[in-house]
């Protein structure tokens, strides 16, 4: 019941009463599609069976993050998630690619959870020295995620990175990150309009 109150079709849905949940079909959303607005992302996502079974695996791991954040201070999962809700309704303005643009949706937010909560196989941490000076260090861990994801942390700030595809090496990117390993070297950007960085393993 935590997973199937962990998402809804609209944020404002999101502290629906268990006894909708349990009317939601075993193979439909984790949320109740009754009365779910035609139209809307929400919709769309209870008439496409990928679609479902994306929205029942986040519900099933935002449940088990729930329980790793649950001594969280100051608790942020949930407001997150009502965020990420909102986000992903914005898909609508995807047109034709919209089901692709909830599908991405879905995956990000589910790796991200998993790796921020630890709730899959990691590798790392793996450091890296930046321009040729230990003090500017980067800390990364990679995850066994669907994309793959690394988070990476310099200093008191931190970047969740996917895998996105590369002519060469093996490339993430975050928000305004971008992480390429290539012949044992990383090439570096940390935030947006930011230099390059090159870095080499500690």
């Amino acid at each position: 019941m935590t997973a199937c109150r962990a998402l809804g079709a609209t944020a404002a849905a999101w502290l629906m009463a268990s006894a909708a949940c349990l009317a939601a079909p075993p193979d439909g959303p984790s949320f109740n599609c009754k009365g779910v607005a035609p139209g809307s992302i929400a919709a769309l996502v209870c008439g496409d069976a990928q679609l479902a079974a994306l929205d029942r695996q986040l519900a099933g791991v935002y449940a088990q993050a729930r329980q790793k954040a649950k001594n969280e201070r100051p608790p942020t999962l949930q407001a997150e998630q009502r965020g990420w809700v909102k986000g992903r309704d914005d898909c609508w303005k995807a047109g034709d690619e919209r089901a692709a643009c909830v599908a991405q949706s879905y995956r990000r937010r589910t790796a991200e959870l998993q790796a921020r909560y630890r709730l899959v196989p990691a590798r790392g941490p793996v450091r890296w020295a930046c321009d040729g000076n230990a003090a500017h260090e980067l800390v990364v861990t990679f995850f066994d995620t669907e994309p793959a994801s690394l988070l990476a942390e310099r200093g008191d700030s931190q970047s969740l990175m996917f895998q996105v595809p590369a002519a060469s090496g093996t490339q993430y990117e975050g928000r305004n990150e971008r992480y390429w390993e290539h012949q044992g070297e990383v090439t570096l950007r940390w935030g947006y309009g930011a230099p390059e960085l090159r870095c080499k393993p500690q």
